[in-house]
């Protein structure tokens, strides 16, 4: 008798869910989750990852928990409770407030109050920095293996997506770094 009264709470439960919302929503959990797996190691790491999450039931249960609540919440009030959120870092050169919204992020100084954003655009699918009401864009994704990113002279140079591009990258910036660091 117990079960049948929990399965038709359950029941009415995501019928009320379904139907008072009529929202699809974002399903922020879920592709959080599904985000993380992503950057866990190689895709032999990630399909392990993947497969024992199913078993765990660790999608299930963030997806239940997105249909059922998130994006009810999501459509009622026009924010995701996940996607949103802000969060102080201590870092060597003070204290930083980071809020992060369906945008990007603002990265606020607590002691100068200095503000800079880091905004997504979805249009050219890019990322810019933003300070003073100054924008420059600095990456912008080509493809899946390959990036634009911005080079020391104000150009934009195609960098591959795998170990040798990212040090490439990373020795020009280096270069750039000692050059500027010698003037």
């Amino acid at each position: 008798m117990k079960k049948f009264y929990l399965t038709t709470a359950i029941a009415i439960t995501l019928a009320c869910s379904l139907t008072f919302s009529s929202c699809i929503g974002s399903f922020a959990l879920t592709n959080k989750v599904l985000d993380w797996n992503r950057q866990v190691g190689s895709k032999f790491v990630n399909e392990l990852v993947f497969a024992a999450f199913w078993i765990l039931p660790v999608y299930e249960l963030s997806a239940l928990a997105d249909v059922l609540v998130i994006n009810s919440i999501e459509f009622w009030s026009g924010d995701n409770p996940v996607q949103a959120y802000t969060k102080t870092i201590d870092g060597k050169n003070g204290t930083y407030l980071v809020k992060c919204d369906s945008k990007g992020y603002t990265i606020t100084n607590k002691e100068t109050k200095e503000v800079v954003k880091l905004d997504f655009n979805a249009q050219d699918n890019s990322w810019s920095v933003n300070k003073d009401g100054k924008e420059m864009k600095f990456m912008q994704y080509v493809d899946d293996s390959h990036v634009k990113m911005i080079a020391p002279n104000g150009t934009f140079q195609t960098v591959n997506l795998n170990e040798q591009g990212v040090y490439a990258y990373q020795k020009l910036a280096a270069s750039s770094m000692q050059q500027y660091a010698m003037k």
